[in-house]
């Protein structure tokens, strides 16, 4: 029988500049947007394509982004939340029981997926003046390279974790168990921070961790792979001609990243929404198949096609 490592996961919650903190998950985003502008003005130099519009992609993007993945959330796993908490959809606080500021809890990767599909389409029509597919060809590539660092975002904030697990995968998230108040009030500490190490490393705290089950990382499960999809994007556009099939890349990054996302949640917690009723597979998983299906149909059309 194999046993986890017992790696005790409480990182800070960023980097503290005295005034000012960077948190650790905005952090990964600024990364992930930052990348994916570079990468796409390397593209459009190639293609001989104004870097004029690429600061216009990039707004798009961004915005489809954050609307997209919020929505996501609402409507795909919150919703019977928020059908009774309409202005918290858009507000970042929540007034029942009392008012808080919350900042923007959830965002679902599927509700970003439409977002910047549509988002594409206006940009294509409006300031491109290319193909839809044309664009997506070559978007999904920054897109892939910033999925890994969302990921990442997410282990940072030890969310979106896996099931329990007794493999050396394990991994002990102390903010998955308790809270800060939580930590607080078990050690008698003052801040959350001390109280969360002294639980990890306090001896007299031992029972205390032994409350904290390891569990799958599965955010960088997703993350590993992820490099791998941003690697066989990145490849089959700048080492070969498949950036001539319109449609190609498009369709192979649906079938890769969404193939990664039905296998990884199996070892996900449940992050709610309408599995209880479908049963069988979970939310994600359920989301995942029409992205995998529509990619698979792409690959295969897109071969007798022609980029404009």
């Amino acid at each position: 029988m194999t046993h986890a490592l017992n790696i005790v996961w409480n990182p800070s919650e960023g980097i503290d500049l005295g005034f000012f903190i960077i948190r650790f998950y905005s952090l990964m985003f600024v990364i992930a947007f930052g990348l994916g502008w570079y990468i796409m003005k390397n593209i459009f130099e190639r293609e001989n394509v104004s870097i004029d519009k690429l600061d216009s992609l990039f707004v798009w993007t961004v915005v489809a982004t954050l609307v997209g993945a919020r929505l996501g959330h609402v409507f795909f796993y919150d919703w019977e939340y928020y059908r009774n908490n309409l202005a918290e959809i858009i507000l970042p606080f929540r007034f029942n029981p009392k008012f808080e500021f919350t900042g923007y809890q959830g965002l679902a990767s599927h509700g970003a997926a439409i977002s910047i599909i549509v988002a594409m389409y206006f940009f294509s029509k409006n300031a491109l003046q290319k193909p839809l597919l044309w664009i997506l060809d070559r978007v999904v590539i920054p897109v892939a390279s910033g999925a890994i660092f969302v990921r990442l975002g997410n282990f940072f904030n030890s969310e979106i974790v896996g099931k329990e697990t007794t493999s050396s995968f394990g991994i002990r998230f102390m903010r998955d168990q308790f809270t800060p108040r939580e930590a607080v009030n078990a050690t008698q500490l003052a801040t959350p921070k001390e109280a969360y190490n002294a639980i990890a490393t306090n001896p007299q705290y031992a029972n205390l961790l032994e409350q904290v089950p390891a569990k799958h990382p599965a955010q960088l499960y997703e993350a590993v792979c992820y490099i791998f999809v941003f690697a066989v994007l990145f490849f089959l556009y700048w080492k070969t001609e498949a950036r001539k099939k319109s449609g190609y890349l498009f369709g192979l990054f649906l079938v890769l990243l969404f193939s990664v996302r039905m296998v990884v949640e199996s070892v996900k917690e449940s992050q709610g929404g309408f599995e209880n009723a479908l049963g069988l597979l979970s939310t994600g998983q359920w989301l995942s198949i029409p992205f995998i299906f529509i990619g698979f149909y792409f690959v295969f059309t897109a071969k007798n096609a022609s980029v404009n």
